[in-house]
């Protein structure tokens, strides 16, 4: 018998709700890759299904192809979880092919979906800080956190390009009135299915239908006090665009200088 059954009938401040294990090894990180992967395609199989994320971060979905700045997403994540990584560089780290191909793999997912994503402008904050962050730990040498800084703009770029080339399938939203949480919604024909952020990277998820009917109404409200930009003016989109790639050439401008004032 299910949970949701067990609580279907009762008061609605009871909700029933699964936890993503939690992580602190490349194992695991492997492991939660794989089970968000088995837990996310019997429903995004499904035709009409679609997810709605509240970026307070750069989705996940985007740090997973494999690159220089995934590989240091990783390295980031596993630092923040595994105190015995504390002393490791970045140029030491080498995550394995098995957990490299699991990302790719649950990034797939995300690339022919119905999505619509809402973001501000600070939405890639966590990832300039980390950059600078290590790089003045000295975690990061300087041509790495440059290559890092050229690796997020060619990310902005990409996703302004899949903006204007595919309208249907993704819709990105500017709101500057609400602070986003990192909550996804994932929405089928015949259910829903609701992700809140629990630690770093672990999620509570439910699929209670009046929870999952709130926070649909919730974020919906948030797109009503959005902009859209797939159809704003040209104008409006590069605005967006143009701020957040003026953050990473501020902070690659920022780590050049500390490389030219270096006296030692």
């Amino acid at each position: 018998m299910s949970l949701d059954s067990l609580f279907e009938n009762t008061s609605t401040e009871f909700v029933p709700i699964e936890k993503t294990k939690h992580i602190e090894s490349e194992a695991q990180l492997q492991l939660y890759f794989e089970d968000s992967y088995n837990s996310l395609l019997p429903l995004l199989k499904q035709k009409d299904s679609s997810i709605l994320y509240s970026a307070k971060d750069i989705p996940l979905f985007y740090n997973l192809n494999g690159d220089t700045l995934s590989r240091f997403k990783y390295y980031v994540w596993l630092k923040l979880l595994n105190p015995q990584l504390a002393t490791i560089s970045f140029d030491s780290f080498a995550p394995s092919t098995t957990l490299i191909e699991a990302g790719k793999k649950l990034r797939s997912l995300y690339n022919n979906l119905n999505t619509k994503e809402i973001w501000d402008i600070t939405t890639i904050n966590s990832t300039l800080k980390q950059i600078y962050f290590y790089h003045q730990a000295g975690q990061v040498n300087t041509n790495t956190a440059l290559e890092l800084c050229v690796l997020l703009k060619k990310l902005i770029s990409e996703i302004l390009n899949k903006l204007i080339t595919s309208p249907n399938l993704f819709r990105l939203y500017y709101n500057e009135l609400h602070l986003m949480n990192n909550n996804v919604l994932v929405s089928t024909p015949d259910a829903q299915l609701l992700y809140v952020p629990f630690t770093l990277l672990s999620y509570y998820k439910t699929s209670d239908q009046h929870t999952c009917k709130e926070a649909e109404i919730f974020l919906k409200k948030q797109l009503s006090n959005s902009k859209l930009l797939n159809t704003a003016g040209e104008k409006e989109r590069n605005t967006f665009f143009n701020k957040l790639n003026s953050k990473i050439n501020a902070l690659k401008q920022l780590i050049e200088a500390t490389q030219l004032l270096d006296f030692e």
